[in-house]
């Protein structure tokens, strides 16, 4: 028969709690790191002109859209929208397009001067490199739109709609921000979405000012509102420390006594949040649409995400193979030491 130190031991919903609280208040310190920002941008000339031009291209942009308003505020609607997809979603494809190249510099430089001995993973610059480089980003547009189909759907939702959008648009925000430093330490696409389902009230704290700044204007103003500061949040993320360290055992291990027993989160407090399991599908979907007529499109055993993140590697979608479903259950219990 099993005896009674054989069983998890849980920390109390209270202290559990307790503990979202403090890591929702780390994250929203983290999005206050001005003067990092300030440090890191004194510190290399070449930030500072990147920076420079993110602010001069999203600014000009910004005043673009408020004059398309008001030129045609009294026309009808049918004219201001011609206008729009004649010129001025052509003329954000491309804002979008340099504001990511010139905050990827941005992110490389930060990222080398707040680990100076630890560089970031690059692809190799082989023709097979470009071709990772050109999927990845491919795939990074799918899933901002897809981000935006989900969080303007959520905002539909009678009564709590405005307020599960702003929430979610926390964590989309936050994720974007940290993008680059997941990636500069080698996390395949599957494990930043973990990373941050795991750590959700910290992400969700960091997530909030940035959130909050693009939620006054319409759509495509709050974009570019986004884009004029994401450069210094990407810095902030690059700076930053997400809690917990290790989500499934909380307490650092001072807190758990002489017999080294973990302590696992209330069952009543979720570690995990499935925040983007509606975006990996629609992902996933679009995926295997474009796998349609290939040799070997993408199986639906697959498991979560597979096809995504072959896609983002540069894999051809024809090549990728069944891997094993994903290990989601947690042996929870009583640590062994060893001797």
């Amino acid at each position: 028969m099993a005896s009674r130190h054989d069983y998890p031991l849980f920390i109390p919903i209270h202290e559990s709690l307790l503990l979202q609280f403090t890591y929702a208040a780390h994250g929203l310190m983290d999005s206050f790191r001005w003067v990092s920002v300030f440090t890191t941008v004194a510190r290399d000339a070449e930030i500072r002109s990147n920076i420079l031009r993110c602010f001069l291209l999203n600014l000009s942009s910004l005043l673009c859209l408020y004059m398309v308003d008001l030129l045609f505020l009294d026309a009808t609607p049918h004219i201001g929208w011609l206008y729009r997809l004649a010129w001025v979603l052509p003329a954000l494809g491309v804002s979008f397009y340099l504001n990511s190249s010139w905050c990827s510099v941005i992110a490389k430089r930060a990222y080398s001067l707040q680990n100076a001995n630890r560089a970031a993973t690059q692809p190799p610059s082989t023709y097979n490199g470009l071709l990772t480089a050109i999927a990845t980003s491919a795939y990074r547009v799918v899933m901002v739109f897809t981000s935006v189909v989900v969080s303007f759907a959520l905002g539909l939702i009678p009564l709590v709609g405005p307020v599960v959008g702003f929430i979610f648009l926390c964590w989309i925000d936050a994720y974007y921000c940290f993008e680059f430093v997941w990636i500069a330490r080698g996390m395949s696409l599957s494990g930043r979405v973990r990373h941050l389902e795991e750590r959700w009230a910290y992400y969700l704290a960091f997530g909030l000012p940035s959130a909050a700044l693009c939620s006054f204007g319409s759509s495509l103003a709050n974009a570019v509102v986004f884009a004029l500061f994401f450069p210094l949040y990407i810095i902030m993320a690059i700076h930053g420390r997400p809690l917990p360290e290790d989500p499934y055992s909380p307490l650092p291990p001072s807190s758990r006594g002489s017999d080294d027993v973990i302590r696992h989160p209330s069952p009543f407090i979720p570690i995990r949040l499935p925040i983007f399991a509606v975006v990996m599908w629609l992902n996933d979907t679009i995926v295997r649409a474009v796998s349609v007529g290939s040799a070997k499109p993408i199986k639906h055993n697959r498991s979560f995400s597979d096809g995504g993140e072959s896609v983002e590697a540069g894999k051809g979608v024809e090549q990728a193979r069944p891997g094993r479903a994903v290990q989601t259950r947690i042996n929870i219990g009583r640590r062994k030491k060893i001797d």
